[in-house]
C-alpha cells in the first residue's frame, strides 16, 4: 500500500495591514474665521454631532445610517 502524499507546506501569509475608522478630512469639515472653526458640511440629524453628511450632486447622506435628504430641482 501506498502512503498519502504529504500535504503542501502554506506559505506564510502577510498580515492584513490594521484600518482604522474612515474619517471626514479636517480640511473639508471645516472652515476656519479668525478663532472660531465653522462646519462646512451638514451633521446628520439621527446620529448627532460629529457625523457628517456626504454631499452629492442631488442629495445629502449619511455614511453611517444612511439618512438621506433630496434637493430640490429648480
Amino acid at each position: 500500500m501506498a502512503a498519502p502524499a504529504p500535504a503542501a507546506k502554506k506559505k506564510d501569509a502577510k498580515p492584513a495591514a490594521k484600518k482604522g475608522p474612515k474619517s471626514v478630512s479636517k480640511k473639508d469639515a471645516y472652515k476656519l474665521n479668525g478663532d472660531k472653526a465653522e462646519r462646512v458640511k451638514p451633521v446628520c440629524p439621527k446620529c448627532g454631532p460629529g457625523v457628517f453628511m456626504a454631499s452629492h450632486k442631488d442629495r445629502t447622506s449619511c455614511g453611517k445610517c444612511g439618512y438621506t435628504e433630496f434637493k430640490k430641482k429648480e
